[in-house]
């Protein structure tokens, strides 16, 4: 029987953790994600969609896109905002911990990812919080672009890659900062990556030169001259930031 008692902080950072990883606009009581965690916490699916929305009232993004959530909610979800909106990498790792104690398993036991051949002791530890890390950022970028390439739109999922627009290696302040995200797939992604094309900070797509000397192929054209100049598609949360797009175009872009 779900509970039906005031949320604790450990329910209410969890229902954090689910704001970040589900569409808002998608977000109802049959959402399989609503009900995957509802069932862990052991809340309703209905209590838990009414959290989640709950966080939506505090979202500045959604309301600038006249989005305003629930109009009721209580101290303890602006308390939980508060302390993790902008200190992404202690909400990902305490609420990925606080879902597995729910279940009454370590971490590693829920994890996504391969733990075969992992080392022991502190190194084991600091490549499970790593990679739970990053599985919480993926969520959360791809969950915020509802699941599409944020250039084309395509959304087969196995194609989608959380890229990050300033890199995991140039600022460590800001590897899970889900404004420091695009959804892209894999082939934009690494000309991303790679400073072949950039987004500026007004969401335009631009190219870079070097494919002027392929501008006879019609690969190169599909895939990438067709969209110079043409405006991504925005998240429903978590919009990029413009001072990382601007890092981006200046220092990785190849003009």
């Amino acid at each position: 029987m779900a509970n039906t008692n005031n949320w604790t902080r450990e329910e209410t950072i969890v229902a954090f953790n689910v704001y970040c990883k589900i569409p808002f606009k998608s977000s109802s009581k049959t959402n399989a994600v609503i009900i995957k965690y509802a069932n862990i916490i052991g809340r309703s699916p209905s209590a838990l969609n009414m959290k989640v929305g709950n966080f939506g009232r505090l979202d500045p993004e959604l309301k600038k896109q006249g989005i305003v959530g629930l109009v009721n909610g209580s101290k303890l979800e602006e308390d939980i905002w508060n302390e993790f909106h902008g200190n992404w990498e202690k909400l990902a790792y305490e609420s990925e911990l606080l879902i597995a104690k729910f279940q009454n398993k370590a971490i590693e036991e829920i994890a996504d990812f391969d733990l075969e051949n992992l080392p022991q002791g502190k190194e084991r530890e600091t490549i499970i919080k790593a990679r739970v890390n990053q599985s919480f950022f993926r969520s959360t970028i791809l969950s915020s672009y509802n699941q599409k390439c944020c250039i084309t739109g395509l959304s087969i999922p196995d194609f989608l890659v959380s890229s990050h627009i300033v890199p995991w290696s140039k600022d460590e302040n800001n590897r899970l900062n889900p404004h420091n995200g695009l959804c892209l797939n894999s082939i934009h992604d690494k000309a991303f990556d790679k400073g072949f094309i950039t987004i500026t900070p007004d969401f335009k797509i631009k190219l870079s030169d070097y494919f002027k000397d392929f501008s006879k192929e019609n690969a190169v054209t599909d895939l990438f001259l067709k969209y110079e100049n043409q405006s991504i598609i925005l998240p429903n949360k978590f919009f990029p930031s413009k001072e990382f797009l601007d890092y981006h175009y200046h220092n990785i872009f190849k003009k």
